[in-house]
């Protein structure tokens, strides 16, 4: 599959209104990590979130999606960075719902990989998915991830807790 153009780039504050616009989308945030008050977050929190992560005081290496004509779409990160065994969690939103089921969420993950085994030197890069994500799942897989395991109730939801998927890829299988 010919994957669309993508840049990745720091953030922006500017970012933000993109950013809270999405996280109002109840079908954006259903699978995100977001508490589950509407909105989850202020126009406020959602400012001081990008500035932590321009000043890199959060532990997140989180970059902007451009579409191929600069178009902000999204966002792409790596946390949980464990520079000793060198390896990171990988989370991505495409927030832009116009984006959705082209290709976008794939080539930017595939930057974002790319420039954590490059910039990072990283030798792996895991992520949780919700069970029930299959989308997300299915594109995980055809971009090389391989399933580790079930993490039983892992993530709170609505009134209860759903199971997620670990899933990973190793520097030698990326490239």
């Amino acid at each position: 599959m010919n994957l669309p153009e993508v840049k990745l780039r720091e953030l922006k504050l500017e970012d933000a209104a993109d950013r809270y616009k999405w996280c109002l989308d109840k079908e954006v945030t259903r699978y995100l990590n977001v508490p589950d008050t509407f909105p989850p977050f202020t126009m406020e929190e959602t400012e001081n979130w990008i500035q932590k992560c321009t000043d890199k005081t959060n532990g997140y290496e989180q970059k902007a999606i451009l579409s191929g004509n600069g178009k902000h779409i999204g966002w792409v990160d790596l946390k949980n960075i464990d520079t000793f065994n060198k390896q990171a969690e990988l989370g991505i939103t495409i927030g832009n719902k116009d984006f959705w089921g082209k290709g976008y969420g794939a080539a930017a993950m595939k930057a974002m990989l790319l420039w954590g085994f490059q910039e990072l030197s990283l030798h792996k890069i895991w992520l949780r998915v919700d069970i029930d994500n299959l989308q997300a799942i299915k594109s995980y897989k055809k971009s090389g991830f391989i399933e580790e395991g079930i993490l039983r109730e892992d993530r709170k939801r609505g009134n209860g807790f759903v199971d997620r998927l670990r899933m990973s890829i190793l520097r030698s299988e990326f490239f």
